[in-house]
């Protein structure tokens, strides 16, 4: 478990029960000190943010967050989280354009922030695709991939030794094909994590069996004084079975899974708080449907970018995606490692139901602690 410290402020406004940095790592167990701080309360000064991580987290986002740092500096003293360490890359090498709607510079706040939340030590590397095309968004991911792997050398030799994550809060309907690009997922040394969208169904990256897929969930809390009751599952998160992508080994070895999604990949592998109920402080000063400052957000975008910053504090930087995923599965079951969620319902017409074990709405389960990540 790595250290833990008091946050110096709470929420931005108070009585609310929507999540902090503290609160999540609360509720997920990711600091060593919660018997000062019963039923994980947003407004409870005795929680602990999260700390630790190391090495790179790469987020690849479209058009340009002018006030991407400035907005992750104000966030972080909120919060009491380290001064964090920050650039942005311009991924074709041009400064792109700002979204008129805000709604991506919106998407690349939660991102850097929610990221440098769960991983306060990790360098936070925003990469800015020129817009969000699938071939600009690609053409990052190669950006963001060797800014992982070889940082700012301008070749990247095949002995390099850069390990860490590539998060991409963004999906596209699968399609024909998609199966020759899943190549874009395989840098060496680089773990890469998607979501599988805010509607049932599935969506591409994150149906690529060299992804780390992160779906949501609801951490429900009790109405009258925001404690925290139990975990269910969200039923507008994305999950189900890939049209395209064969079933990876890594499912295909267990039964009970394979017997759920036959011959094909079956998304999501774990889950994250993500339900609008139970959303997120995210600071924005970038325009976003009238208004700028403190926001909530939710959606399986926190959930994948949660995740990166989980899998980097967890330190074991493995060698690929399927090397991660191959031990996430492989604690399946594994009660001191992952909270197996067992009500609820998702899916198209809701017609999957959360199980013991994996299922189409949270995968193996939400993160216990740091091991087995």
């Amino acid at each position: 478990m790595p250290n833990v410290e008091k946050p110096n402020a709470g929420p931005p406004y108070s009585g609310y029960a929507f999540e902090t940095p503290a609160s999540l790592a609360c509720v997920y167990y990711l600091v060593s000190d919660t018997t000062n701080a019963p039923n994980c309360n947003p407004n409870n000064a005795a929680l602990t943010n999260p700390t630790g991580g190391s090495k790179t987290i790469a987020i690849v986002d479209a058009y340009d967050d002018p006030n991407a740092e400035s907005d992750l500096d104000y966030f972080s003293g909120q919060f009491g989280l380290p001064a964090p360490t920050f650039a942005v890359v311009y991924a074709n090498g041009t400064q792109p354009i700002q979204d008129p709607t805000g709604g991506w510079e919106f998407e690349e706040a939660l991102d850097i922030e929610w990221a440098h939340a769960m991983a306060s030590n990790a360098k936070i590397i925003l990469v800015e695709a020129a817009t969000n095309s699938n071939a600009d968004l690609l053409q990052a991911v190669s950006v963001a991939s060797n800014e992982v792997r070889c940082g700012q050398t301008t070749t990247c030799p095949r002995n390099a030794t850069g390990t860490g994550e590539v998060s991409m809060s963004w999906g596209m309907e699968e399609y024909r094909g998609e199966i020759f690009n899943d190549a874009y997922f395989t840098m060496p040394g680089v773990v890469y994590i998607s979501s599988p969208g805010d509607q049932p169904g599935v969506e591409y990256p994150c149906t690529s069996p060299n992804v780390v897929c992160a779906g949501g969930s609801t951490t429900a809390r009790n109405p009258k004084n925001g404690n925290f009751l139990y975990e269910l599952t969200w039923p507008e998160g994305g999950g189900g079975v890939s049209a395209y992508e064969p079933i990876p080994s890594y499912q295909s070895s267990i039964s009970s899974i394979r017997s759920l999604v036959g011959l094909a990949r079956g998304v999501p592998d774990v889950s994250f708080d993500s339900s609008p109920e139970t959303a997120v402080w995210v600071y924005d000063t970038i325009e976003f449907e009238g208004d700028t400052g403190w926001f909530t957000a939710y959606g399986t975008s926190l959930a994948n970018t949660a995740w990166a910053g989980i899998v980097n504090v967890a330190g074991r930087f493995a060698s690929s995606s399927a090397s991660e995923l191959t031990t996430i599965y492989g604690h399946l079951g594994n009660s001191a490692d992952f909270r197996d969620i067992t009500y609820g319902w998702c899916g198209p017409y809701s017609g999957y139901s959360a199980l013991t074990g994996w299922d189409f709405c949270t995968g193996v389960g939400s993160p216990i602690g740091y091991l087995g990540k």
